[in-house]
């Protein structure tokens, strides 16, 4: 996995506690990253679009005070490929931290 990959990993990270719609994941992101990773729709929704087509990710309708949405829900499949990012990111962090002197 390399950094530009990151945002797939995070939606499923969000959508692994609950199904959410596309605004509320992102604002999931921003608010656990104390506002440091800020996705704007224009790179959220293709992301959430490649995870459903791949099949990490399914899309159901839903009412929201009144509105209809598009909720996301993560799959078996989908359960699978976070545990493995996952793996991946905790290799990734210790390498760059000992690298880095754990500052």
């Amino acid at each position: 996995m390399n950094l530009k990959g990151t945002l797939p990993t995070l939606i499923l990270e969000v959508l692994a506690e609950e199904s959410s719609h596309g605004y509320r994941i992102a604002q999931k992101i921003k608010q656990s990253s104390d506002g440091l990773l800020d996705f704007k729709e224009g790179t959220l929704y293709p992301a959430l679009h490649k995870l459903e087509n791949e099949g990490s990710v399914e899309s159901f309708e839903g009412v929201e005070s009144g509105r209809a949405r598009r909720y996301y829900r993560i799959t078996s499949a989908g359960r699978k490929v976070l545990k493995d990012n996952r793996a991946e990111w905790q290799q990734l962090s210790r390498a760059v931290s000992m690298i880095l002197g754990e500052a």
